[in-house]
């Protein structure tokens, strides 16, 4: 048996509806299966103006949107047409990319017709709570996702650290790693533009600090803010840009009053904006890897991070950055003071994390998932036997 013959059906709570990392995983995962002669057919909710066009045979899911984040949906139904479409699909493997209601009663259908259930994580889904002043519902939802996770054959992590973390909250035993790549024709130092720079007022001697990602209170936002506060007081001279739009980004701008808010930026526009910037502080402790920081490194920008699941397994202390205790303001202030005084360090480090992001190449790592879904149809029919 090989990749031709797969036939995978995947469940994700939000394929294509928002431009996040894992989507655009996921994304990339389906056209490598496709190239490879696999069938992939992939259920999740649908709205009328995507972010971006799916790949590979897209199936709506019913969903209704979340209150006061319209951007995203819930998946609300295995329904019977969903039931019967995938009946006919006859997978060999069903993949599920979310811990939803449709998700669980998905791999439920498929418990019962011996088909494997792998799972991918995509995010720590129970610290989210902790940003709402909700952080007493933790327990519970950890307990909620080992209940789906231990039923799965596999579980699929997308870096040591936070597998290693799904270990300790014993999730599951069997837990690969599907870690993410980088395009590397993309995000290159050469994209920096000091026109760019300068059209936004910024002298070509100040030091840029880099925030990418999407503008909600679970990237950690406020602890950023906190950190530049701190830098202004200790006179570090700098100046920060920030990428991406969100629900916060009123909030993030009155906190940010002189940083350039630059929005959403893709492909080229993206690697211009990170690669024009000097250095890359990432204080979210909710990533499971971390894309946004590969990004930054392919582009030769040094790392200032908190020390959690993600960046831990990317960034490699006082080599290509720093990594910091998640919360602390005035360690993440010196190392972007650091930074910020020193542009030989800056360079070193930079030009590190440039070639550490090499190691970062697409087709092996979704090889890997290939490789899992494989290992566990043998697994099935073995016992079977």
């Amino acid at each position: 048996m090989d990749v031709s013959d797969l036939r995978i059906a995947l469940f994700s709570g939000n394929y294509n509806m928002t431009t996040d990392g894992a989507n655009k995983a996921l994304n990339r995962l389906v056209g490598f299966l496709l190239a490879h002669g696999a069938a992939v057919r992939v259920y999740s909710p649908t709205v009328d103006d995507p972010d971006f066009e799916p790949t590979g045979d897209l199936v709506s899911v019913p969903s209704f949107a979340i209150p006061g984040r319209s951007e995203y949906r819930i998946p609300a139904s295995f329904s019977v047409r969903v039931r019967q479409d995938i009946a006919d699909f006859a997978p060999n493997i069903l993949h599920i990319s979310s811990p939803d209601r449709v998700s669980r009663q998905a791999a439920a259908w498929a418990r019962r017709r011996r088909i494997p259930v792998a799972c991918s994580v995509h995010t720590r889904f129970e610290t989210y709570f902790r940003y709402y002043n909700l952080s007493f519902l933790e327990p519970l939802v950890v307990a909620w996702l080992r209940k789906l996770y231990r039923k799965c054959d596999a579980l699929i992590a997308p870096s040591e650290s936070f597998a290693q973390v799904l270990r300790d909250q014993r999730m599951n035993y069997d837990i690969g790693i599907w870690t993410r790549g980088v395009e590397q024709d993309v995000f290159r130092p050469d994209r920096r533009d000091l026109d760019w720079r300068r059209s936004l007022g910024i002298a070509d001697d100040l030091p840029v600090i880099a925030f990418l990602g999407r503008l909600v209170m679970e990237k950690g936002l406020d602890v950023f803010a906190d950190t530049i506060d701190a830098l202004a007081r200790r006179g570090v001279a700098h100046h920060v840009v920030v990428i991406g739009e969100g629900p916060a980004g009123e909030w993030f701008e009155s906190r940010l009053s002189s940083a350039s808010f630059v929005g959403f930026q893709g492909g080229a526009d993206l690697a211009r904006a990170l690669a024009s910037c000097d250095i890359f502080f990432n204080p979210s402790v909710t990533e499971t890897f971390g894309n946004v920081t590969l990004e930054a490194m392919a582009c030769g920008l040094p790392v200032v991070a908190a020390r959690a699941t993600g960046s831990a397994s990317i960034v490699k202390q006082g080599q290509t950055g720093f990594l910091v205790a998640p919360g602390s303001i005035s360690g993440f202030a010196d190392h972007l003071q650091q930074y910020c005084v020193d542009p030989a360090l800056r360079h070193r480090h930079g030009a590190a994390a440039v070639a550490e992001s090499g190691a970062y190449q697409w087709d092996a790592i979704n090889q890997a998932v290939a490789d899992t879904y494989l290992r566990l149809i043998r697994q099935k029919q073995r016992r079977a036997d």
